[in-house]
Protein backbone atom coordinates (compact mmCIF):
# COMPACT_ATOMS: atom_id res chain seq x y z
CA UNK A 1 0.00 0.00 0.00
CA UNK A 2 3.16 2.19 1.01
CA UNK A 3 5.56 1.55 -2.00
CA UNK A 4 4.74 3.81 -4.04
CA UNK A 5 6.14 6.50 -2.17
CA UNK A 6 9.60 7.78 -2.20
CA UNK A 7 11.73 7.30 1.31
CA UNK A 8 11.46 9.66 4.04
CA UNK A 9 14.04 12.76 4.24
CA UNK A 10 16.60 13.04 6.74
CA UNK A 11 15.40 15.43 9.46
CA UNK A 12 11.92 14.12 9.40
CA UNK A 13 8.63 14.32 11.92
CA UNK A 14 7.90 13.05 15.42
CA UNK A 15 4.24 13.49 14.95
CA UNK A 16 1.53 14.23 12.91
CA UNK A 17 -1.44 16.22 14.22
CA UNK A 18 -4.56 16.14 12.21
CA UNK A 19 -7.28 18.29 11.80
CA UNK A 20 -10.74 16.62 10.21
CA UNK A 21 -13.04 18.52 8.00
CA UNK A 22 -14.32 19.97 4.98
CA UNK A 23 -12.62 22.20 2.48
CA UNK A 24 -14.56 25.05 1.27
CA UNK A 25 -16.56 28.43 2.40
CA UNK A 26 -19.25 26.47 2.71
CA UNK A 27 -18.32 24.16 5.22
CA UNK A 28 -16.48 26.41 7.64
CA UNK A 29 -18.30 26.74 10.91
CA UNK A 30 -20.42 23.55 10.64
CA UNK A 31 -19.95 20.62 13.25
CA UNK A 32 -17.97 18.55 11.14
CA UNK A 33 -15.11 21.32 10.71
CA UNK A 34 -14.37 21.28 14.79
CA UNK A 35 -10.98 19.56 13.80
CA UNK A 36 -9.97 22.03 11.29
CA UNK A 37 -10.77 24.94 13.71
CA UNK A 38 -8.87 23.45 16.40
CA UNK A 39 -5.85 22.44 14.07
CA UNK A 40 -6.11 26.44 13.42
CA UNK A 41 -5.75 27.34 17.63
CA UNK A 42 -3.02 24.81 16.97
CA UNK A 43 -1.14 26.94 14.62
CA UNK A 44 -1.84 29.94 16.19
CA UNK A 45 -0.48 28.83 19.19
CA UNK A 46 2.69 27.63 17.62
CA UNK A 47 2.96 30.64 15.58
CA UNK A 48 2.56 28.70 12.34
CA UNK A 49 0.53 29.13 9.72
CA UNK A 50 -1.92 25.87 7.71
CA UNK A 51 -1.06 27.10 4.41
CA UNK A 52 1.43 24.85 2.19
CA UNK A 53 0.09 22.20 -0.40
CA UNK A 54 0.89 18.63 0.23
CA UNK A 55 -0.34 14.90 1.04
CA UNK A 56 -3.59 16.34 -0.06
CA UNK A 57 -3.98 18.64 2.79
CA UNK A 58 -2.96 22.00 3.56
CA UNK A 59 0.31 21.68 6.21
CA UNK A 60 2.23 23.23 8.61
CA UNK A 61 5.37 22.52 9.86
CA UNK A 62 5.79 23.67 13.71
CA UNK A 63 7.77 22.16 17.29
CA UNK A 64 6.98 21.72 20.98
CA UNK A 65 9.37 21.60 22.33
CA UNK A 66 12.57 18.52 21.11
CA UNK A 67 9.60 17.47 18.89
CA UNK A 68 8.91 18.45 15.23
CA UNK A 69 5.42 18.11 14.15
CA UNK A 70 3.40 17.93 10.96
CA UNK A 71 0.15 19.46 10.91
CA UNK A 72 -2.82 18.76 8.51
CA UNK A 73 -5.59 19.83 7.38
CA UNK A 74 -6.98 16.92 4.66
CA UNK A 75 -8.50 18.68 1.53
CA UNK A 76 -9.86 15.32 0.26
CA UNK A 77 -13.48 15.91 1.74
CA UNK A 78 -14.37 13.85 5.22
CA UNK A 79 -14.54 10.97 4.21
CA UNK A 80 -11.44 10.42 2.17
CA UNK A 81 -9.39 11.66 5.42
CA UNK A 82 -7.08 8.92 5.16
CA UNK A 83 -5.93 8.90 1.91
CA UNK A 84 -4.06 12.13 3.22
CA UNK A 85 -2.92 10.64 6.41
CA UNK A 86 -1.82 7.40 4.90
CA UNK A 87 0.34 9.26 1.95
CA UNK A 88 2.18 11.23 4.90
CA UNK A 89 2.48 8.27 7.10
CA UNK A 90 4.32 6.98 4.71
CA UNK A 91 6.67 9.05 3.02
CA UNK A 92 7.78 10.13 6.91
CA UNK A 93 7.64 6.81 8.43
CA UNK A 94 5.79 7.77 11.19
CA UNK A 95 3.88 4.74 13.15
CA UNK A 96 -0.06 4.84 13.32
CA UNK A 97 0.42 5.56 17.04
CA UNK A 98 1.97 8.97 17.01
CA UNK A 99 -0.36 10.34 14.38
CA UNK A 100 -2.94 12.73 16.66
CA UNK A 101 -6.22 13.05 15.06
CA UNK A 102 -8.83 15.79 16.26
CA UNK A 103 -12.13 15.74 15.05
CA UNK A 104 -15.70 16.14 15.72
CA UNK A 105 -18.34 13.87 17.98
CA UNK A 106 -21.94 14.17 17.91
CA UNK A 107 -22.24 11.45 20.29
CA UNK A 108 -21.04 14.02 22.67
CA UNK A 109 -22.48 16.85 24.53
CA UNK A 110 -21.33 20.41 23.31
CA UNK A 111 -18.42 21.51 24.39
CA UNK A 112 -17.10 18.54 26.25
CA UNK A 113 -13.84 16.71 25.33
CA UNK A 114 -13.00 13.51 24.92
CA UNK A 115 -9.25 12.11 24.72
CA UNK A 116 -8.66 8.65 24.03
CA UNK A 117 -5.72 6.37 23.10
CA UNK A 118 -7.32 4.05 20.42
CA UNK A 119 -10.85 2.56 19.20
CA UNK A 120 -12.91 2.66 17.03
CA UNK A 121 -14.53 5.02 14.24
CA UNK A 122 -18.07 5.30 16.50
CA UNK A 123 -19.39 6.06 12.79
CA UNK A 124 -17.55 9.13 11.95
CA UNK A 125 -16.75 8.60 8.19
CA UNK A 126 -13.07 10.53 8.50
CA UNK A 127 -11.79 7.93 11.46
CA UNK A 128 -13.29 5.46 9.45
CA UNK A 129 -11.22 6.22 6.30
CA UNK A 130 -7.89 6.55 8.40
CA UNK A 131 -8.54 3.26 10.56
CA UNK A 132 -9.24 1.64 6.85
CA UNK A 133 -6.18 2.55 5.15
CA UNK A 134 -3.82 2.60 7.85
CA UNK A 135 -5.00 -0.89 8.93
CA UNK A 136 -5.11 -0.04 12.62
CA UNK A 137 -7.53 2.17 15.21
CA UNK A 138 -4.00 2.62 17.77
CA UNK A 139 -4.16 6.06 16.85
CA UNK A 140 -4.78 8.97 19.64
CA UNK A 141 -7.74 11.11 18.78
CA UNK A 142 -9.27 14.47 20.53
CA UNK A 143 -12.96 14.30 19.88
CA UNK A 144 -14.92 17.52 20.19
CA UNK A 145 -18.62 17.30 21.61
CA UNK A 146 -21.39 18.89 19.39
CA UNK A 147 -24.21 17.81 20.38
CA UNK A 148 -26.61 14.93 19.32
CA UNK A 149 -29.25 15.54 16.51
CA UNK A 150 -32.75 16.76 17.82
CA UNK A 151 -34.87 13.67 16.95
CA UNK A 152 -34.01 10.08 15.87
CA UNK A 153 -35.27 10.84 12.24
CA UNK A 154 -33.12 13.82 11.46
CA UNK A 155 -30.28 13.32 9.02
CA UNK A 156 -27.18 12.77 10.37
CA UNK A 157 -25.62 14.09 7.65
CA UNK A 158 -27.78 17.36 7.88
CA UNK A 159 -26.61 17.99 11.57
CA UNK A 160 -23.23 17.17 11.18
CA UNK A 161 -22.97 19.85 7.89
CA UNK A 162 -25.27 22.34 9.79
CA UNK A 163 -23.61 25.31 11.89
CA UNK A 164 -23.61 25.70 15.51
CA UNK A 165 -26.39 28.17 16.98
CA UNK A 166 -25.04 31.36 18.03
CA UNK A 167 -25.78 30.21 21.70
CA UNK A 168 -23.22 27.65 21.67
CA UNK A 169 -20.04 29.29 19.79
CA UNK A 170 -18.99 30.37 22.91
CA UNK A 171 -18.37 27.03 24.24
CA UNK A 172 -17.70 25.81 21.02
CA UNK A 173 -14.66 28.44 20.69
CA UNK A 174 -13.49 27.23 24.52
CA UNK A 175 -13.77 23.78 23.41
CA UNK A 176 -11.77 24.41 20.23
CA UNK A 177 -9.11 25.97 22.61
CA UNK A 178 -9.06 23.20 24.97
CA UNK A 179 -8.56 20.46 21.96
CA UNK A 180 -5.28 22.48 20.88
CA UNK A 181 -3.85 22.60 24.08
CA UNK A 182 -4.82 18.38 24.86
CA UNK A 183 -3.08 17.78 21.44
CA UNK A 184 -0.01 19.75 22.67
CA UNK A 185 0.21 17.87 26.14
CA UNK A 186 -0.31 14.13 24.34
CA UNK A 187 3.30 15.33 22.44
CA UNK A 188 4.76 17.07 25.40
CA UNK A 189 4.17 14.63 28.00
CA UNK A 190 1.84 11.62 27.01
CA UNK A 191 -2.27 10.52 26.63
CA UNK A 192 -2.88 9.28 29.86
CA UNK A 193 -1.82 12.86 31.03
CA UNK A 194 -4.09 14.37 28.74
CA UNK A 195 -7.03 12.15 29.67
CA UNK A 196 -7.15 13.00 32.95
CA UNK A 197 -6.66 17.02 32.21
CA UNK A 198 -9.31 17.26 29.82
CA UNK A 199 -11.78 14.46 30.00
CA UNK A 200 -14.37 16.32 31.75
Amino acid sequence: MFSKFKKAPSGGFDFIIVGLGNPGLQYEKTRHNVGFRAVDALCENLGVKCDRNKFKSLYADAKIGEHRLLILKPQTYMNNSGEAVTEAMSFYKIPIQKVIVISDDVTLDVGRLRIRAKGSAGGHNGLKDIIELSGSDEFPRVKIGCGQKPHPDYDIKDWVLGKFPKEDEKEIEQSISLAAEAAQCIVKKDIPTAMNRYNK
